[in-house]
């Protein structure tokens, strides 16, 4: 059984190779062991990319991205079954998916008032919703939000939001940004930072507030959560699931076969 209690950096952690990106090999209870030892140890220098095939997709395409997921302060855990299913195959006992939204609700429950968050991302209004959300549900001391712009910001913006999330001192930066949107703006904000860690985990904002309807629990352990929102959001999603989607089941089947080589970029 794979343990990450003695685990400090990310390079120790049990991985698997899919199209040129090491996923780590861990459950939700592993990761937040993990993180609260970062936290603890006052060990900044972090970011979780919380992804699945969308994210391995976008990287696949895009060697810059690529490298900011295999990058040695990036810990990349499977959120969606086939990669859950690929760990299995590569032979670590993978039982489910770390799922975004769960991942962010079982830290914030088993820890309460322990340690003190930070919000950013969202739209207008969701990261201070979220904030009274779960300050009523688990105690949360949340210390600051912060609702950015659909588009990078300006160096007149970026500067008082590192100042504003530096002077309010978090342990742990929740980023609810899309895919690979928010895996950019971890890796390049993580040097700005003095926050042990960043975790980017999606939609959950929306969801933890009920804003946006998750697919039903079975539909989420059996890799069918992508039909669910397919069949929400039809007109956004369908190039991602279908198109891309088809895309890489069949670069994975090269790569199993032994087809094909997908390497890992240096990081520039």
């Amino acid at each position: 059984m794979h343990s990450v209690a003695s685990v400090k950096l990310t390079r120790g952690i049990p991985q698997f190779p899919i199209l040129g990106v090491r996923v780590h090999a861990l459950q939700i209870a592993d990761v937040i062991t993990l993180v609260e030892r970062w936290i603890q140890e006052r060990m900044s220098g972090h970011y979780i990319a919380v992804t699945g095939m969308h994210g391995l997709s976008e990287g696949l395409r895009d060697p810059g991205l690529r490298a900011i997921l295999n990058a040695p302060e990036c810990l990349l855990v499977a959120d969606g079954m086939p990669l859950v299913w690929l760990g299995r195959h590569h032979g670590f006992p993978m039982a489910r998916r770390v799922y975004g939204p769960e991942l962010m609700e079982s830290f914030l429950r088993q820890t309460g008032s322990r340690y003190r968050h930070f919000f950013y991302g969202g739209a207008p209004g969701v990261a201070d919703d979220l904030r009274e959300v779960t300050y009523q549900r688990f105690g949360t001391h949340v210390v600051g939000t912060y609702c950015p712009p659909f588009r990078p910001l300006t160096d007149d913006e970026r500067r008082p939001v590192v100042s504003h999330i530096k002077a309010a001192a978090p342990d742990i930066l929740w980023v609810g940004l899309s895919t690979p949107k928010q895996e950019r703006w971890m890796s390049e904000y993580l040097p700005l930072l003095d926050v042990p860690v960043l975790v980017g985990v999606g939609a959950a904002f929306d969801f933890l507030i009920g804003r946006v309807r998750q697919a039903p629990l079975w539909m989420r352990e059996r890799g069918l959560e992508w039909l669910f929102r397919l069949l929400v959001e039809p007109r956004r999603l369908w190039k991602r699931y279908l198109v891309n989607g088809s895309q890489f089941l069949w670069n994975v089947s090269l790569e199993l076969l032994n087809l094909r080589t997908f390497n890992q970029p240096r990081r520039k």
